[in-house]
């Protein structure tokens, strides 16, 4: 009984692929997905369950051989003109190590993708024209030297630049080692050096194009960001990490390519896997349109020969230990390799020559399957793509294939030689063994031909232009209401940010530019009321009810939503922060992002990123929110940050502020928006924010405390230090001078009242950046060291206390070395107090009296400091 059944089985099967066929043929691929997809529908609705989901194809190319376009390009001249580009690559590096300078580089990764991106070059990348936006192209890190040379070729770059790679201070220019938009600012348009960077960073900018369009700052294009990555590369968290956002959005102006020579720096990606299978289970699963470039032409016929699919099998069951295997043997063995055990498969692969075996490329050095996979991702719509493209890491270096293939930075006189004999290069052995650089003469066909194509792609990438107009601050009125304080109303800086923001996005001027970014915390930061004014911006709108729809606050999605929500994804939100604060240079738009943060997961989770921002010029602001090692009560060791401020000042175009006071925060704004938006400086601000109530006094209150004019405060609070409060009022007794920042300012004006009472003169001093005053100061001292003969300038930090007398008592909620910066122009006994250490769960009262930073602490350092200078005020009250 069992074995009728199972012949009936046999038979029903043979029936349905026949009906399948019988599909395919009449409605193609569209009609077999549905039919199929119908069936899965009705078995789930019996209640049958469909365990195993496959979302592997057949390890084959996407596109078969019947349905690939015709190669629209002059096949012979294009490989010539990429053996040009690949002679002069490794040369770059060649001549590096024959100069003994140990600069380094790679060869291996651009001899594995040159292929992909002479195609690239030759038919897709768009670049500069009238019609259209330029195609944004980032490829791998190591194959820059790929790029460089195909630009010596175009004219953009000289001799002497390429014989400088990796020499950036060399006489007439020099090349940097990767894509570094601020040392080639004309050139590189992102950083990607940094490896699995650059996938975040192109979602995401192609995601901020489409958030431009849907908000009406720009029309409607075609506009492609094509992404190039190693496989080896996407182990990195950041790259399948956020690929979800992409097929979400439905971004179909992003091409991911990933180049799978199967590598990693010291071995295999995957030697007992397959990379491109697990990959496109990956990406098809995050719904994704997949295209797997596997196999190169000379496979054709053998696959179209292979009925029994025993070729198909033998290519599935093989590893990609074993396909790296096969790169480095000869014809003979590799088909012993692929023949073993199988008598269909010998004959079949009888058909070649040992040397036609060695000789079949895989598809990524083959340019009409990169071709078709590249056309096709041209026509998706409503959907990213990634292109798995298989390649041999160093093809046609000698060493192709290797383990050690990354590290291959030399060759032997005869190795170079051989190589420039293999790619057709024209020059004499003696020239070879110098590994100098070849250019055809001036209208040979290479040259032509390469001009022509690019020509009418609208011109050379990547290429960076800023061409976009300055943006002039708003009058400093706009914050008025700011700047006169608030009263008797008790708020934090943090709710005055908001309250900035807010004004900000009113106006006509500035308000559409102005993007605001937030990792899930809104409603910590008080933004909550940002959601009805501008809101969150969501392609789709809001297709659903929220259910707090009927209150004053709704949660509001829109399609032209102005807030950037990104979900509990700080490389998300700093990638958008990326792509906002390069509009100028992308978009030729000043958008003016404000990314707020838990201050602890800013630097900490992303440092890498914001490095990567400083190299991109990007433009905007960082805001540190629940700032402060003692202010952020309760929430513990991870939770607590008393060194943020310490990390930014490691980026050197970053600006970072602690401030005090409400008017403080509106100056630097304002100043930050002048700065960057209408003298087009390149840097970017870090501000750290409190959730501390307190009084806020107005820029006029403390003009009368400190005895000084407006214009004298405006200035200090963008220098960095200024005198809040000075009283001075006791004859004959010593000056105490307290300097603090941010929350702890109010542990200051506590111990100054205290400081008061003791018949002591003080004097207290805002700092709303100690690593400005370093900075500057810094760059004085160098100034003075470098020109002896000249006249001496004086730092301002110098200025600012130069005339003063006493102790000086610095606090902050931040590691001692933030403070202890400025002490070498300090005129008197410094104290430093600071939260150095682990952050506790505890009340604000107690962390304050753990870290020695409350104002108990500040009044007994600064009566330690007087005993010490021979002036005793120190009493039993005081001590600890």
């Amino acid at each position: 009984m069992l074995n009728d059944l199972s012949r009936e089985l046999v038979q029903d099967k043979q029936e349905w692929v026949e009906a399948i066929d019988g599909i395919y043929t009449e409605f193609g691929e569209a009609g077999v997905r549905e039919i199929l997809r119908s069936l899965q529908d009705h078995a789930q609705s019996l209640n049958v369950p469909l365990n195993e989901v496959n979302l592997n194809t057949p390890y084959v190319n996407t596109i078969s051989p019947d349905t690939q376009p015709i190669y629209p390009g002059d096949v012979e001249l294009e490989q010539r003109i990429e053996n040009i580009i690949r002679w002069n690559a490794a040369a770059m590096v060649l001549q590096g190590q024959d100069q003994g300078t140990g600069v380094g580089g790679h060869i291996a990764t651009y001899a594995s993708c040159a292929t992909m991106l002479e195609v690239g070059f030759n038919h897709f990348f768009q670049g500069f024209d009238d019609n259209r936006d330029p195609d944004m192209v980032l490829p791998q890190p190591h194959a820059a030297p790929g790029i460089y040379a195909r630009a010596y070729l175009e004219g953009r770059l000289s001799l002497k630049q390429l014989s400088n790679y990796r020499r950036e201070l060399g006489a007439g220019g020099g090349l940097s080692s990767y894509p570094h938009p601020r040392s080639m600012p004309a050139f590189w348009e992102m950083p990607n050096a940094s490896m699995g960077l650059s996938t975040p960073a192109a979602i995401y900018e192609a995601r901020f194009a489409k958030y431009l369009e849907n908000r009406g700052l720009k029309p409607k294009s075609c506009r492609k960001i094509w992404c190039f990555i190693g496989d080896g590369e996407a182990d990195e968290p950041e790259v399948l990490g956020t690929i979800n956002i992409a097929a979400r959005e439905k971004l179909d102006n992003l091409i991911l390519v990933v180049n799978c020579n199967l590598q990693r720096l010291d071995g295999p990606v995957r030697g007992n896997g397959k990379i491109i299978q697990e990959m496109e289970r990956v990406f098809r699963g995050a719904d994704w349109e997949v295209i797997k470039v596997i196999w190169g032409s000379g496979w054709d016929g053998l696959l179209a020969r292979d009925k029994k699919g025993v070729l198909r099998k033998r290519m599935d069951e093989c590893l990609d230990g074993d396909y790296q295997m096969y790169s480095v043997l000869p014809g003979n063995v590799q088909r012993e390799h692929w023949v073993e055990g199988s008598a269909e498969l010998k004959k079949m692969m009888n058909s070649l020559t040992d040397e036609e075996v060695r000789g079949i490329k895989r598809g990524g050095q083959d340019r009409k399957k990169v071709y078709a996979a590249f056309d096709r991702a041209m026509q998706t719509q409503g959907k990213p793509t990634v292109i798995l493209v298989k390649t041999v890491k160093g093809d046609g270096m000698g060493a192709q294939g290797k383990n050690t293939v990354h590290q291959y930075k030399n060759m032997s006189g005869d190795e170079r030689i051989s190589l420039a004999k293999e790619l057709g290069i024209p020059i004499s052995d003696a020239a070879a063994t110098a590994a100098e650089f070849y250019k055809p003469s001036k209208g040979s066909a290479e040259l032509v031909y390469l001009a022509e194509r690019r020509k009418n792609l609208g011109g050379p990438v990547p290429r960076r232009r800023q061409e976009c107009s300055a943006l002039p601050a708003p009058p400093l009125e706009v914050f008025q209401d700011v700047l006169n304080g608030g009263g008797e109303r008790k708020v934090s800086t943090t709710m005055v940010m908001v309250r900035l923001l807010s004004m900000l996005l009113k106006l006509d001027s500035h308000g559409k530019y102005v993007v605001p970014i937030v990792p899930d915390e809104a409603r910590t930061f008080g933004m909550d009321g940002l959601f009805k004014v501008a809101g969150i911006y969501a392609p789709e709108g809001q297709k659903y009810k929220p259910v707090d729809a009927d209150t004053l606050l709704p949660y509001r999605e829109v399609a032209d939503g102005q807030i950037l929500q990104e979900g509990i994804c700080e490389t998300g939100a700093m990638a958008s922060f990326m792509a906002a604060g390069s509009a100028y240079a992308v978009h030729g738009l000043p958008m003016i992002p404000f990314y707020i943060f838990y201050s602890m997961f800013g630097f900490q989770r992303v440092g890498d990123m914001i490095w990567s921002c400083g190299d991109m010029m990007c433009r905007g602001f960082l805001l540190g929110g629940t700032a402060g090692r003692t202010t952020l009560n309760g929430e513990g060791l991870q939770h607590e940050d008393g060194h943020s401020q310490v990390l930014a000042s490691t980026v050197p175009n970053l600006l970072s502020f602690d401030p005090a006071f409400g008017y403080e925060l509106a100056l630097i704004i304002h100043d930050g928006i002048r700065r960057m938006y209408e003298l087009e400086e390149n840097i970017f601000y870090y501000i750290t924010l409190y959730n501390e109530n307190h009084l806020m006094p107005g820029i006029g209150e403390c003009v009368d405390n400190s005895h000084t004019n407006k214009q004298v405060v405006i200035d200090g609070v963008l220098q960095g230090g200024y005198c809040l409060l000075r009283n001075e009022t006791h004859k004959n007794a010593p000056t105490v001078h307290l300097l603090a920042s941010g929350s702890i300012m109010q542990q200051a004006l506590t111990a100054n009242q205290y400081l008061q009472e003791l018949q002591l003169n003080v004097c207290v001093w805002s700092i709303t950046s100690f690593t400005e005053l370093e900075r500057q100061a810094q760059g004085c001292e160098r100034t003075n060291r470098l020109n002896p003969a000249d006249s001496i300038q004086q730092p301002y930090v110098a200025k600012l206390f130069g005339d003063e007398q006493g102790v000086f008592v610095a606090a902050t909620d931040y590691m001692k070395k933030v403070a202890a910066g400025i002490a070498p122009w300090i005129p008197g006994r410094y104290e430093v107090l600071g939260t150095d250490g682990y952050g506790l769960s505890e009340s604000r009262e107690r962390l304050r009296q753990h870290f020695e930073v409350g104002h108990k602490d500040i009044c007994f350092a600064a009566l330690s400091a007087l005993l010490r200078e021979g002036r005793k005020y120190l009493s039993h009250k005081w001590m600890p």
